[in-house]
């Protein structure tokens, strides 16, 4: 049994009445992954925006074999997850953390070499838990704020080229880390519903993305289509 943990913030927990990205992948991997598989974690919920907390469990017209399970969490980041990830993946026994982290960092948080830092904390964490758990890091999608302050798209520029810089210096034969490339031809017009967050064609982008990168790099699954889910 292969376990993936989705690891993020906004954009990973969803929002109520969202299928969420993290569905859609499952979706996928259901239709492409030859071998048993589940997502875990150790939260369900999603947010709700009426309370201001995760404490939805109203899913979007969801499969109910479908499970839930994730480590994110509406307005948290790389600095919230580094501290919690050794015992989510010794808790939850992960063998691949789909990780998707960093707006949030920089729009309120931690500068670019203060998130890459942080970054570096969280693989230590995930490894000392499971020396040989596979991460797949997915860069920062620059968001509305990105196209309206310069000084934060040079943040979010700076940030993922030492993401890429990280991957590349902490990447191990028995615990590999990949670095996903940003959807193709993402759009916050056509693929968010408010400039950040993913509607339907965005929670399909992002699930491609992951799937790609662990088709090419490990064959996990096949390359995504967007009918899957």
């Amino acid at each position: 049994m292969l376990r993936f943990m989705p690891v993020g913030d906004s954009m990973t927990i969803g929002s109520a009445g969202e299928h969420t990205w993290r569905y859609r992948l499952w979706q996928h991997l259901r239709a492409t992954y030859g071998g048993p598989f589940t997502l875990v974690g150790p939260r369900e919920a999603l947010y709700d925006k009426a309370t201001d907390a995760p404490t939805s469990y109203a899913y979007a017209d969801c499969d109910p074999r479908f499970p839930r399970a994730h480590l994110a969490g509406w307005g948290e980041g790389w600095t919230h997850m580094a501290p919690l990830i050794e015992d989510a993946v010794r808790a939850c026994r992960a063998d691949v953390l789909l990780v998707s982290l960093g707006l949030i960092d920089l729009g309120f948080y931690t500068n670019a070499e203060q998130t890459a830092q942080n970054v570096r904390a969280f693989v230590a964490g995930a490894r000392a838990a499971n020396a040989r758990i596979r991460m797949v890091l997915l860069p920062v999608i620059p968001n509305v704020r990105a196209r309206l302050d310069d000084s934060f798209a040079a943040q979010v520029d700076l940030f993922n080229e030492l993401l890429a810089k990280t991957v590349a210096d902490l990447d191990e034969p028995r615990s590999p880390l990949l670095l996903a490339s940003t959807p193709d031809g993402y759009d916050i017009d056509t693929d968010t519903y408010d400039g950040t967050h993913p509607n339907e064609r965005g929670e399909h982008a992002i699930a491609g993305a992951f799937a790609a990168a662990m088709w090419e790099a490990w064959g996990i699954g096949q390359e995504y289509a967007t009918g899957t889910g």
